[in-house]
């Protein structure tokens, strides 16, 4: 029997503000469509609207760098007070050169500016950057605790960031957060075709799940935040996006 994937698109959400309840707009949303929910749906949400609402937009009027942040600043070339909310919101930082901040956030995700991001986010009142949620794998369980109340249907959840890698040019939708979803499908101990016993084979359903979305989702002016994945039978798990995080005593390239 042949596997279908399909994905659908919410396209009249409106701009989420500070304390909005996602789950109440997502599912108006697709209700106003006339989309119906099934068991085992997906729903991938973008990082932005989940910060929006959960207030974590800073303005940067409101945030004095420390002496560690200016010096960073001039090496690299940025905004110091920038600088100052990459460094609160890092454990590390890997990388540094012009225009480049390389660190280790606190959650353990290693990329670009702590995730802190100044696009799509209105400046109109003074310059702001938005933060990543406080607890990416909590938002997206609440978040699917309350869609399932709603919908009355087994769903997973997943919310995902645009992220660079090591190697690749070119971003791709990463999984922050997760929620009943089988975020990693070990396969180690099983057997390839010839029989050969799979030794370090791990499957990473959730960045794969999250990149799929961001096809349809767009990463710019597309104004598609939200997106269902169907057709995959990785519902009803434990495991949460941090389980994806490789850790540092195991990180070859440090």
């Amino acid at each position: 029997m042949q596997a279908t994937l399909k994905l659908f698109t919410l396209t009249n959400l409106p701009l989420v503000r500070a304390g909005d309840d996602l789950a109440e707009l997502i599912d108006a949303g697709f209700e106003h469509e006339g989309f119906l929910f099934q068991d085992d749906d997906i729903v991938v949400v973008a990082q932005k609207i989940v910060s929006l609402a959960e207030d974590r937009l800073v303005q940067l009027a409101h945030i004095e760098p420390s002496p560690a942040a200016i010096e960073l600043a001039a090496e690299t070339e940025k905004d110091p007070r920038l600088v100052e909310l990459i460094l609160r919101e890092s454990s590390e930082i890997v990388r540094k050169k012009p225009g480049v901040i390389i660190v280790r956030h606190r959650l353990g995700l290693v990329g670009a500016n702590a995730g802190i991001d100044q696009s799509n986010v209105d400046h109109s009142a003074g310059e702001v950057a938005l933060l990543l949620p406080e607890d990416p794998d909590r938002s997206a369980r609440r978040l699917r605790e309350a869609l399932m109340r709603s919908t009355g249907k087994r769903l997973g959840v997943i919310l995902c960031d645009s992220m660079n890698r090591p190697w690749r040019l070119g971003s791709t939708g990463t999984a922050i957060g997760s929620a009943g979803v089988t975020v990693l499908d070990d396969r180690r101990g099983e057997h390839d075709l010839f029989g050969r016993e799979l030794k370090v084979t791990v499957i990473n359903n959730a960045d794969a799940i999250a990149a799929a979305a961001v096809l349809v989702m767009g990463e710019t002016t597309e104004r598609i935040p939200v997106a269902i994945v169907r057709g995959l039978q990785t519902v009803d798990s434990e495991q949460i996006a941090l389980d994806c995080i490789r850790p540092v005593a195991e990180d070859l390239f440090r």
